[in-house]
C-alpha cells in the first residue's frame, strides 16, 4: 500500500477543508491553516486509518475522525484564534469536510488492505480453510493420587 499517497490526499483535503473553514469566519493565517492540517493529518492517520479502521471498521473510524478533527480543531483553534464560540462552527464544518472527503480515502484503503491479504494468503503454502491449530495428545504417565 502506498502510504505517502494517502498521506498527500488526507493532507490536501485537510488543506481545503481548513482553507473553507477558516477562512470563513476568521481571518486565519496561511501558516496556521497548514499547521492545522499538518496536525490532524497526522492525528488522524495514525488514530484512524493505523488503529481504528482496521480493527472496528469504516463507520467508526470516521466517527473518530470526525471527533479527532473537532475536538482538535476547537481546543487548538480557540487558543490560537481567540474565539470560543465561533471556532466550534468553523471546526464543526471542518470536520464535515473532511469526514466526506475520509469516505474516498477509506474506500481506497480498505480495497488495497484486501488485495495486500489476498496476497499474502496466496503466498502461503497452506491451505487457511485447513489450518487448524490444535494438538490433541494423552498423558504418558498418569499422575498418582498422593496421601
Amino acid at each position: 500500500m502506498n502510504k505517502t499517497i494517502i498521506f498527500i490526499l488526507k493532507f490536501a483535503a485537510s488543506l481545503i477543508a481548513f482553507a473553507i473553514a477558516l477562512d470563513l469566519f476568521f481571518d486565519a493565517a496561511f501558516a496556521d491553516i497548514v499547521s492545522f492540517s499538518l496536525l490532524v493529518t497526522i492525528m488522524s492517520y495514525l488514530l484512524g486509518d493505523r488503529i481504528i479502521l482496521p480493527r472496528l471498521g469504516n463507520r467508526n473510524a470516521l466517527i473518530s475522525d470526525f471527533f479527532l478533527v473537532y475536538a482538535s480543531v476547537w481546543v487548538f483553534g480557540s487558543v490560537l484564534l481567540n474565539s470560543y464560540l465561533q471556532i466550534a462552527w468553523g471546526s464543526f464544518i471542518a470536520a464535515g469536510i473532511i469526514t466526506l472527503a475520509e469516505v474516498f480515502v477509506h474506500t481506497y484503503m480498505l480495497n488495497r488492505m484486501e488485495i495486500a491479504q489476498d496476497n499474502r494468503r496466496s503466498e502461503s503454502g497452506m491451505n487457511p480453510r485447513l489450518a487448524y491449530g490444535m494438538e490433541m495428545a494423552e498423558e504418558k504417565e498418569p499422575t498418582k493420587d498422593w496421601e
